[in-house]
């Protein structure tokens, strides 16, 4: 990224040659090779998650515009390193939760899925899990509150996009039940989705309050028969850098492919999470990143104290809060960590940008200086010839 700045002298001779006192004119022309550099509206996270090049741009603005443009681009990094900083922060607290969460609530599914199906080879049956043809089903989108993140919430909306689409080919209608106000302003402006409730994140982290709101409309939905199927679309938080939007069945509780539509086609999403969990030769089974100890599985012998229906009863609003909560864990994670990066590219580029413009300031600076010591010098050489 280099410029060079010509400089070009015109004599220009009086158009009278017949006059007494001639006199000759000189002007100075500087001109500013264009050089690349980032523009002003690269800074926003939505357009700086790729690091492609950008096209060559040529600067053309006085010494006052160019050292106004310095200090806007010296603001906007201030802030973008302080969003940088406040979401390295909270994305340590959230990345924790997500970590120590995970265990109890996949360990919650291997304990509820065992007991389903000794409750089910007793002829027990359980509302929660009665699988039905799939007429209708309820998507549970988790976006952001806020932007400034990257593609984060585009990509989740993408994902309940695509899912709807799937499903009305299917001849499967789809209600939506949107939670973060970003997901809230994109579902309510559009009229081909069906929005059954907007929620709106309350807190600074997620709380087992607000992930009882949405299990408590999710619960009334699926036992009222309104919906034959629940899905949880948000983002996995994989690592500080990388994060994918996932589909997770909540409701009811099977196996892959028991879920049909009236015609008998599977319904089920290809990228399932819940079934990553639960569908490895009919058994339950948890891949995992990191080693562990072999848990002995739950005997398929044993005997209830209690009616099963009874301990589903009591286990299945756990699950339920246990499943939002930790979407919400993971979805507030992901956004943290892609807000970090976008801010982080964002102040990068700032920097960047700053010193082109520096560099341009400095030649446009040094060039009207030389421009107009050169007119005294020729001015000076004009009086004396004459």
């Amino acid at each position: 990224m280099t410029g060079s700045i010509s400089t070009s002298w015109l004599l220009s001779s009086p158009s009278n040659s017949n006059s007494a006192s001639s006199s000759e004119s000189y002007s100075f022309i500087a001109t500013l090779k264009p050089f690349r550099y980032y523009p002003f509206q690269s800074l926003t996270p939505n357009r700086i998650s790729s690091r492609s090049p950008l096209p060559s741009i040529q600067i053309r603005a006085g010494i006052r515009e160019l050292r106004e443009r310095i200090d806007s681009v010296k603001n906007t990094q201030k802030i973008t390193e302080a969003m940088r900083l406040v979401a390295a922060a909270r994305v340590r607290r959230a990345q924790d939760a997500v970590i120590k969460g995970r265990p109890f609530t996949e360990t919650l599914v291997e304990i509820l899925y065992s007991i389903n199906q000794s409750a089910q080879l007793e002829d027990i049956d359980f509302p929660l899990s009665i699988v039905r043809p799939v007429k209708r089903v309820a998507l549970v989108v988790v976006t952001g509150d806020k932007g400034l993140c990257g593609g984060f919430n585009n990509a989740v909306t993408k994902k309940a996009t695509l899912r709807v689409q799937e499903l009305k080919q299917r001849g499967i209608d789809c209600v939506v039940i949107s939670v973060g106000k970003k997901g809230n302003a994109y579902f309510s402006r559009r009229d081909e989705f069906d929005v059954d409730k907007c929620i709106e994140g309350g807190g600074v982290f997620p709380t087992t309050k607000e992930a009882q709101v949405i299990a408590d409309d999710v619960f009334s939905l699926f036992v009222s028969e309104e919906v034959d199927k629940v899905e949880l679309v948000y983002t996995k938080f994989v690592s500080l850098v990388k994060s994918d939007p996932v589909i997770h069945t909540l409701l009811p509780l099977s196996m892959k492919g028991e879920s049909c539509d009236v015609k008998g086609e599977c319904v089920d999403a290809i990228e399932d999470e819940m079934f990553r969990l639960t569908s490895k030769d009919g058994k339950l089974a948890v891949e995992r990143t990191k080693l562990e100890v072999e848990k002995p599985e739950i005997s398929p012998l044993m005997q209830f104290e209690q009616d099963p229906v009874q301990i589903l009863d009591a286990m299945m609003p756990l699950y339920l809060n246990s499943q939002i909560l930790r979407a919400l864990q993971e979805s507030l994670a992901s956004e943290l960590a892609s807000r970090m990066n976008a801010m982080s590219n964002a102040t990068d580029n700032a920097v960047e940008l700053k010193k082109n413009l520096t560099m341009a300031y400095n030649r446009a600076r040094q060039a009207k200086i030389t421009g107009e010591l050169l007119e005294i010098v020729a001015g000076a050489e004009a009086l004396r010839e004459s």
